[in-house]
């Protein structure tokens, strides 16, 4: 609410210095805050502090948590001075979206413009690796760093490889990298793994982590495997983004099920977990409120134009692939939001790799 009021007094005259400029975009930190950001934005461009390094660069940071790489992107390029913090947002902004080449091909500019990297340029950089399954790659980097540039890989790069592994489905590979580290193994490798393995569904693997996760750090222990009351339920809630208002969705009556076959969308039934028929569960699924949030998107807003929807939940597999599809149908970017990360969905393929 804050945010907005500030945008209406500086609508109405108010001016602003470098440090307030600095603190209003910090502010707009959500998706949902990406119009009053881009109207701070403006008004920076037409003060005394447009050139300003460290607000630029918060502007960066903000466009980024806003999943907005492309006005990130050209207030980068616009930027008359550049430090290295300004190149670590970007390619850390790429990465957290699900933009790994494009990480990449900066972090190569970055490097032709003559910025020496740094270790913390290196996590970024395996970061984007693992965000666009570059292995080789990211090998080749990781044997840059001492060869390179003399920076000796610490334990967030060797986590990175894991990473890098892992969330290109080769689990089997990442468990032999961990079997051969130069040192002993900590609860950053474990837990690590134990998120590698969740997300590609080997629950043996993941059971496996989690013990040797628990016998370093038992404060990591999982309380719901413990005999505790079942948590509250709760209820999925989705923010559409769209013509400056927000709508909330939450669950929706019962709707009619359409295959769509020319598409091959099929119902994975696998995600829900209730003990219910075929057919309810295939309707239960209909029931998940980013699809309302989305179909009401497409029809109230300009064709051809990016949707984005903010969900509090994690998205799950079936509504990923099912949006997969609704992009490549009606030729639209959709951008969702989970609890985990940003998803942008284009030409029936998602940013992150169905890896999540």
């Amino acid at each position: 609410g804050r945010a907005k009021e500030a945008v209406e007094l500086l609508e109405k005259g108010a001016r602003a210095d470098a440090a307030s400029f600095y603190e209003l975009a910090g502010a707009c930190s959500t998706p949902k805050l990406l119009e009053e950001l881009r109207k701070v934005h403006d008004y920076l461009l037409r003060s005394p502090f447009r050139a300003d390094l460290q607000v630029n660069n918060r502007f960066l940071e903000m466009y980024g948590r806003c999943g907005n790489m492309t006005h990130a992107r050209r207030t980068f390029d616009h930027m008359p001075d550049r430090d290295m913090a300004s190149w670590h947002l970007m390619i850390e902004g790429y990465a957290g979206n699900g933009l790994g080449d494009a990480a990449l091909q900066l972090f190569e500019d970055m490097k032709r413009c003559g910025m020496a990297p740094t270790a913390r340029t290196f996590v970024l950089v395996l970061d984007a690796c693992a965000n666009s399954e570059a292995i080789e790659e990211a090998f080749l980097y990781f044997d840059a760093m001492s060869r390179d540039h003399g920076i000796e890989p610490g334990m967030e790069h060797y986590v990175g490889i894991i990473e890098v592994l892992g969330k290109s489905g080769h689990l089997n590979e990442a468990v032999e990298y961990i079997e051969k580290l130069p040192f002993e193994p900590n609860a950053m490798i474990w837990e690590s793994l134990l998120n590698l393995a969740r997300m590609n569904g080997d629950i043996d693997l993941e059971d496996r982590a989690e013990e040797l996760l628990v016998s370093l750090d038992p404060s990591k222990a999982n309380p719901k495997k413990l005999p505790t009351p079942p948590p509250k339920r709760r209820l999925g809630i989705n923010m559409l983004d769209g013509r400056n208002k927000l709508g909330e969705y939450r669950l929706p009556p019962k709707i009619e099920k359409k295959v769509v076959n020319e598409q091959r969308y099929v119902p994975d039934t696998r995600y829900v977990l209730h003990d219910i028929d075929q057919e309810a569960k295939e309707q239960a699924l209909l029931y998940h409120s980013e699809r309302l949030a989305i179909a009401y998107g497409l029809i109230s807003t300009p064709a051809r134009t990016p949707l984005r929807i903010i969900k509090n939940l994690r998205i799950c597999g079936d509504c990923h692939n099912a949006i997969k599809i609704m992009s490549r149908i009606v030729g639209r970017e959709l951008i969702v939001r989970d609890n985990k990360r940003f998803h942008h969905f284009k030409e029936g393929k998602c940013s992150c790799g169905d890896y999540w």
